[in-house]
């Protein structure tokens, strides 16, 4: 009886001996970064690729170098924090490391206080100039990278002090066609309980200080956070630039050079004689959450939508002499930005002429990807009997997979708990989902398991779901919209965005009283960012937006256009 006891704790021994011998970092940072005290997300960088600082090799793709992380709160200057557990990605945990040689660097994505409107109290990483990006967020700390011969299983200590912080950004400067705007919201500084900006980058046309009785029509191209206002030069680039770049993503050479080359392209149609005059325009309304606000209401976000529509847009249309009204405003954009696009013009219905939306993020949640939030149990998997199969979260246009749904959400979940990754999944919640208890956005499903919370899914379907809204609410909706609605889709998007056009389609299909009067239209094996341009390949398309779309919008400028509305000021 004995021995067989014996052999039976043996397995327990051993699991209990490995887990006391997993690697152990001892990380501080220096005071000369700061005499005060920090709460923040403590990220444990690690890369076998020799090239480069690890916190720059962290993706959800197929090459990601691995990152742990962990909160922590009133961490003081030259203390020592002991960690021999963290949450990690692609590698859950210390433990299962691979023994190898690896370049190590810590970061600490640094958390500020905000005391809510609503009496909460959350800590989040506020936005510093760079788009609410980790891994370039001035202000936050970091070591230098170093190499060492990792040894999990051995009780390895590694210790790292963090000496730097990341350096401030240069705000870019005004130039002849490209101005820059940035105001403090009352609305959202209210909401946030500190000061809270909107910033623009406007692109003013030819011709705009030379006709200063003229009056234009805006154009709101939403998208990511831009630094400036970009795919626009006035010069040609090098002809000697180098065109050894590759672009893995479209399989070409020389990518730099032609996006300079669109760039300038832009340039001279934008100055040519029978170019439309407009005010175009990209917001910059980065928030604690994510790089945008989805320019919408939200439990968690607060009022950006009302935010960008009563006090930004009307700000840039006094500056840059805006009609200012609802047949002279048109709204485009990709990705994020084509459903902002979509979003924004049936919220506020009167406040735009029309909406262009391309590969919009998922405007059916039976569709979120490949997800359906209603009807599925879990977010990860396929439900099956007797098999786990993952869902895939992204592929190329033939179909090949390079992560799935759970490797998505696990990446998310070392990078920041409590919706604070500053990633894809954490920002819908942000946006989408009601205010929890302790103040940050409910879960859509958890986050480790995948198993969908179906009371947070019908709330994100009244409220966001921009299919169901439009169907609820047709009979009011409908005769506002009619016209107004163009969207886009490539049948192969990288990350089955798609699949919720399908759907949304089939319902506008069917519309009446009125009919919709729009258009969807799909790129055959077109990839992510397709726009709607069936003649060039989809790296040239998605660089022409607005070259793309302003001509069709002066056409409905001039089909639309109220009786005595301003149609020549601003035609010379």
């Amino acid at each position: 009886m004995r021995i067989i006891l014996i052999v039976l704790l043996l397995p327990v021994m051993f699991a209990c001996s490995g887990r006391k011998e997993a690697v152990q970092f001892s990380i501080s940072f220096n005071d000369s970064l700061s005499a005060q005290q920090q709460d923040g997300r403590l990220l444990i960088l690690l890369s076998s690729d020799a090239t480069g600082e690890p916190r720059m090799k962290i993706n959800d793709g197929l090459n990601s170098q691995m990152v742990f992380g962990i909160d922590v709160e009133g961490m003081k200057p030259g203390q020592t924090v002991e960690i021999d557990s963290a949450f990690g990605y692609p590698v859950t945990e210390f433990r299962d490391i691979p023994p190898g040689t690896y370049t190590v660097q810590v970061l600490l994505n640094r958390y500020e206080t905000f005391n809510l409107s609503n009496g909460k109290t959350v800590k989040l990483p506020p936005d510093q100039g760079e788009g609410q990006q980790w891994n370039r967020k001035p202000g936050n700390f970091l070591s230098k990278p170093f190499t060492i011969e990792l040894k999990p299983g051995t009780g390895q200590k590694i210790k790292v002090e963090m000496t730097e912080a990341i350096p401030a950004i240069k705000e870019p400067e005004d130039s002849k066609y490209i101005k820059h705007i940035k105001i403090q919201s009352k609305l959202l500084s209210d909401w946030w309980g500190k000061p809270m900006f909107l910033g623009a980058h406007v692109l003013v046309p030819e011709g705009f200080e030379e006709h200063p009785e003229a009056r234009y029509p805006l154009m709101i191209y939403h998208g990511h956070f831009p630094s400036d206002f970009g795919g626009f030069q006035t010069t040609p680039p090098d002809a000697n630039m180098d065109t050894t770049d590759y672009s893995s993503r479209f399989g070409i050479y020389g990518y730099a050079k032609i996006q300079e080359q669109e760039a300038y392209n832009f340039y001279k149609q934008w100055t040519s004689p029978k170019f439309p005059r407009f005010l175009v325009i990209e917001i910059q309304h980065a928030n604690p959450y994510y790089d945008d606000s989805y320019a919408v209401n939200s439990a968690n976000l607060g009022p950006y939508g009302d935010a960008i529509m009563k006090e930004l847009i009307p700000a840039i249309e006094e500056k840059f002499r805006g009609i200012g009204q609802g047949w002279a405003r048109f709204t485009y954009g990709g990705s994020t930005g084509g459903w902002e696009a979509l979003a924004v013009q049936m919220f506020y219905p009167d406040e735009f002429n029309g909406c262009f939306a391309a590969c919009p993020d998922p405007i059916d949640f039976r569709a979120m990807c490949l997800v359906d939030i209603y009807s599925d149990k879990n977010a990860f998997y396929y439900e099956s009997n007797y098999k786990q199969l993952q869902k895939p979260a992204h592929r190329d246009y033939l179909g090949q997979i390079q992560s799935t749904m759970k490797e998505a959400n696990h990446y998310e979940l070392a990078l920041g708990d409590k919706s604070r990754s500053g990633q894809q999944w954490d920002i819908w919640e942000a946006v989408y989902s009601p205010m929890g208890e302790d103040g940050y956005p409910k879960r859509i499903f958890n986050k480790r398991t995948g198993e969908i919370d179906q009371e947070v899914a019908n709330y994100w379907r009244e409220n966001y779901d921009l299919r169901y809204i439009l169907e609820r609410d047709w009979k009011t909706l409908g005769p506002k919209l009619k016209g107004k609605i163009h969207i886009f889709c490539g049948d192969m998007d990288n990350y089955y965005l798609n699949n919720a056009v399908y759907l949304m389609e089939d319902f506008l299909k069917k519309t009446n009283n009125p009919f919709y009067t729009g258009e969807v239209d799909y790129g055959d094996r077109a990839e992510h960012c397709w726009n709607g341009d069936h003649e060039n390949p989809n790296y040239i398309s998605r660089l022409r937006y607005n070259t793309m779309y302003l001509p069709r919008i002066l056409k409905r400028i001039s089909e639309s256009a109220p009786s005595g509305a301003d149609v020549k000021s601003w035609r010379y």
